[in-house]
């Protein structure tokens, strides 16, 4: 069993703009490239789980996120750092329209997006880490038995202690190398 890295999309990713869904919204932060190279070096899978409201709302279309997540799989794979599988969740319990005003274990904070990454790839949870920008985020990791969950906000002081990062190359100290793969050192 593989540990991974699961990754929220808008504020971890990607600057969230808000219900961002087209190519000119999506501006890549800082570092991201470099730490899911990293991950990948050390032996991580590399997993989005994204909630995805906006279709819910109405605001974009299913379509239109697919689109918008294959030129950025594209991406991720011209930088040297592919990502194993995007899993989101559409649905809103009460701003949702027609089939999509629903409670779904998928929607962080549940753990239904981790858990099926879990199962579909027979990964270990307790070996992976999620970084997210929400406390949904932490909260669905916890729920889902993640081994370290890390709440990133750009600009705060890095703190262990808190698993926060303020910068996405601090998360190099939640990674540590799994056996058999190559040793990569820790980023400062």
């Amino acid at each position: 069993m593989k540990p991974a890295l699961f990754l929220d999309r808008d504020g971890v990713i990607n600057v969230d703009h808000g219900y961002v869904h087209r190519v000119e919204q999506f501006d890549f932060m800082d570092g991201i490239f470099e730490l899911c190279r990293l991950a990948r070096a050390r032996g991580y899978s590399l997993f989005v789980v994204t909630n995805q409201a906006g279709i819910g709302r109405g605001y974009y279309t299913e379509e239109a996120f697919h689109a918008l997540t294959r030129w950025m799989l594209a991406e991720f794979e011209r930088h040297g750092a592919p990502i194993t599988q995007v899993y989101f969740c559409p649905d809103h319990p009460t701003h949702g329209v027609g089939p999509y005003r629903r409670h779904s274990p998928m929607r962080k904070p549940g753990p239904g997006m981790v858990l099926k990454a879990a199962q579909d790839h027979g990964l270990d949870l307790a070996r992976s880490v999620l970084l997210g920008d929400n406390l949904t985020d932490i909260q669905a990791g916890e729920a889902a038995g993640v081994g370290a969950c890390v709440r990133f906000e750009p600009g705060h002081v890095f703190s262990p202690e808190e698993h926060m990062i303020g910068h996405l190359s601090e998360l190099a100290h939640w990674l540590p190398a799994v056996p058999g793969a190559p040793a990569v050192p820790v980023a400062a």
